[in-house]
C-alpha cells in the first residue's frame, strides 16, 4: 500500500513539475514572440526608410536630367528582353545534367585567364559551340553582364566571335 501512495505522490509531484515547466515554456515562448515582433517592426521601419531614400534618389536623378538641360530628358528605353545571341544559339537547350562552369568573371580578373579557364572546363564537359556561348555568358556578373546585355540583339553567332568581343 505504501508503494501505491509513494507512486501517487510521485505522479502528483511530476504533474506539478510538468505544469511548472509548461508555464516556463509558455513564458519563454511569449518573450520570444515579443522579441520577434519588435525585430519585425524594426525591419519594417528600416525597409520603409530605405524605400523613401530610394524614392528621393530617383527624384534627384530625374531632376539632374531635367535641371541640367532645362527640359525634361526622355526616359532611357529598356529592352524588354536583351538577346545578344543569334536565334540559332537561343534555340539550343542546355541539358539539366550538363556540368556548368564553376567560375565567375567580375571584370577585375584577367579576361584572357578567364577565357582559358572557361575553355578548359568546356573541354572536360563537352557540348556544342552554341551551348558554350550560353554557358560563357553565365559566368558574367556586374559590369561584365551589363556589357553583355548592351550588345545588339542577334550579334553573337559563335564562341570565337564572343571570345574576341570579350577580349576587346
Amino acid at each position: 500500500m505504501e508503494t501505491i501512495r509513494a507512486l501517487q505522490q510521485t505522479v502528483a509531484t511530476t504533474k506539478v513539475d510538468q505544469e511548472k515547466v509548461l508555464v516556463e515554456v509558455r513564458a519563454e515562448q511569449a518573450l520570444r514572440q515579443d522579441q520577434f515582433q519588435v525585430e519585425l517592426d524594426a525591419s519594417h521601419a528600416s525597409n520603409e526608410e530605405l524605400r523613401e531614400a530610394n524614392e528621393e534618389l530617383r527624384r534627384d536623378l530625374q531632376c539632374m536630367g531635367e535641371c541640367t538641360t532645362g527640359e525634361q530628358s526622355p526616359p532611357i528605353p529598356v529592352r524588354a528582353r536583351p538577346m545578344p545571341f543569334s536565334q540559332a544559339i537561343m534555340n539550343v537547350v542546355i541539358p539539366t545534367n550538363f556540368m556548368t562552369p564553376k567560375i565567375t568573371f567580375t571584370s577585375t580578373e584577367d579576361p584572357e585567364a578567364h577565357i582559358t579557364a572557361f575553355h578548359t572546363q568546356m573541354m572536360i564537359s563537352g557540348g556544342t559551340d552554341a551551348m558554350h556561348c550560353k554557358l560563357f555568358m553565365g559566368t558574367f556578373s556586374g559590369t561584365t553582364l551589363d556589357w553583355f546585355i548592351s550588345l545588339p540583339d542577334g550579334h553573337i553567332t559563335s564562341l570565337d566571335q564572343f571570345s574576341t568581343l570579350f577580349r576587346e
